[in-house]
């Protein structure tokens, strides 16, 4: 082609003009799509930021899902919108590139929202508390905080508080000094404590500070005062105006005069002494004497109604016992006859005799031996003979007669010997009467006495003593 042909010229001249057209559609299709995806113009798709870092937190299936296809799709940031624009052979319409920028709203939309998830809520993880903090908390109410912390700045003494104050429950010494400690160093117990207490009605918190302990000073400046005197309230209200310092806020003349009483009553005033105690062995220690107070009390008391059917029954029992006793010689009558054992036939040398259920012994000198016979040893009545006896001592006892005709019996055995079921120990006597029953070992007698030659004994023994 030669330089000055026109159609040339021409042709290199439309070619320009129209490449230059087509630039300026590219530029103005730039600054629309830019405008669009941006939010320049019609503000219908917000600015967003999204951050590049891998998210930590484990995604869900249907997350998975919805990422996947989103990854699958066009993954851009503004510039791969704008890519098919820049070739010239595929130009969109301005409909289309309506509907992309649409749908390419709608597909960031979830990326986005993957990428900058909104700021969940944080799940604060409630701090466990130990178990004996909560039960500490559940038994300690606040009037009992307040009571431990007005006798603590009285006494300064846990030792003192445990056995002054009364609790609404019966806390232990260490269980005082484990709330104490909390309620100074533990934070937790100590908040608590303190917003409980803030919420008392201050007529509870008035009633809990009148009862707080009496400190040392407060006592030194009542026992001043005389006990021969008697103080009206105008003298503790003085000692209150004088004081102010020294006696708690709560205190009123009338609590003063309370206190003042009771150490009148234990001797703890000034010119009061305590009296020592007795000396000697047998000292009484106080729960021995209250013992005998309350025994007292219980034998000063007296239930006449108690007493009255005590003594109807009384009358009814002696009465039966006076029946069964003139009936006794006759069913003694038909027991001898039955077992054939009446009373013996005595001669006149037979003072009494002891009859058991196998033999029977014969009294014939003032005094005889009771007992168990052996080769070495021998008795005067040997038991042996009515049954087993390997119990009773070699010499058990003796029967002696007196001068006046009486009968005893001496136990020198190991074993107690029973008369009429009265039990006479080793080296005590008992009264013999006729028909007393003689139990040893087991074994039982009965004891019979010759009623006639012991009247006779009995007229001859008056009879010298006449002389």
């Amino acid at each position: 082609m030669q330089a000055g042909d026109p159609g040339a010229g021409a042709a290199m001249t439309g070619a320009q003009s129209r490449s230059e057209d087509e630039e300026s559609l590219v530029v103005k299709d730039l600054k629309r799509s830019s405008t669009q995806t941006f939010g320049g113009g019609g503000g219908s798709i917000p600015k967003r930021r999204s951050s590049s870092r891998s998210i930590k937190r484990k995604k869900f299936d249907d997350e998975l899902v919805e990422s996947s296809l989103v990854k699958s799709s066009t993954r851009v940031k503004g510039s791969p919108l704008i890519e098919p624009l820049r070739c010239p052979g595929n130009e969109s319409s301005s409909s289309e590139k309506k509907k992309l920028t649409k749908s390419g709203a709608t597909l960031t939309s979830p990326l986005t929202m993957m990428l900058n998830p909104p700021p969940m809520a944080k799940r604060v993880k409630k701090s466990k508390q130990p178990m004996h903090v909560t039960k500490d908390l559940g038994r300690w109410k606040p009037t009992d905080d307040l009571l431990l912390i007005n006798a603590v700045l009285q006494t300064t003494d846990l030792t003192s508080v445990h056995l002054g104050v009364k609790f609404s429950c019966r806390f232990t010494l260490r269980e005082i000094k484990e709330r104490w400690y909390s309620l100074l160093y533990d934070p937790v117990i100590s908040k608590l404590a303190w917003q409980a207490m803030r919420q008392l009605h201050p007529e509870a918190i008035a009633a809990i500070q009148s009862k707080a302990l009496f400190s040392q000073s407060e006592e030194a400046l009542l026992a001043k005062i005389g006990s021969t005197s008697q103080p009206k309230l105008d003298v503790f209200q003085d000692v209150l105006n004088k004081h102010p310092g020294v006696f708690h806020p709560s205190r009123s003349p009338k609590s003063l005069l309370v206190h003042w009483q009771l150490l009148k009553q234990y001797y703890l005033l000034d010119d009061q002494s305590v009296q020592p105690l007795p000396k000697g062995d047998q000292v009484l220690n106080f729960s021995d004497a209250e013992q005998m107070i309350d025994d007292v009390k219980l034998k000063e008391s007296r239930d006449e109604a108690l007493e009255h059917e005590l003594m109807v029954s009384d009358r009814h029992q002696k009465r039966e016992i006076r029946q069964l006793e003139q009936e006794l010689p006759r069913w003694q009558v038909l027991v001898d006859n039955i077992t054939g054992m009446s009373m013996p036939d005595f001669d006149n040398q037979t003072l009494a005799a002891l009859r058991g259920r196998m033999v029977r012994y014969l009294m014939r000198s003032r005094e005889i031996t009771l007992g168990r016979a052996t080769k070495d040893k021998q008795i005067d009545v040997d038991l042996s003979l009515e049954g087993p006896a390997w119990k009773i001592s070699r010499k058990q006892g003796i029967i002696k007669l007196k001068n006046n005709g009486d009968f005893f019996i001496v136990n020198e055995g190991r074993r107690p010997i029973y008369i009429d079921g009265r039990p006479v120990l080793s080296g005590n006597k008992w009264k013999l009467n006729n028909n007393s029953v003689v139990e040893i070992a087991g074994l039982r007698f009965v004891f019979l006495i010759n009623m006639e030659l012991i009247s006779l004994i009995k007229a001859e023994a008056a009879k010298i003593a006449q002389q």
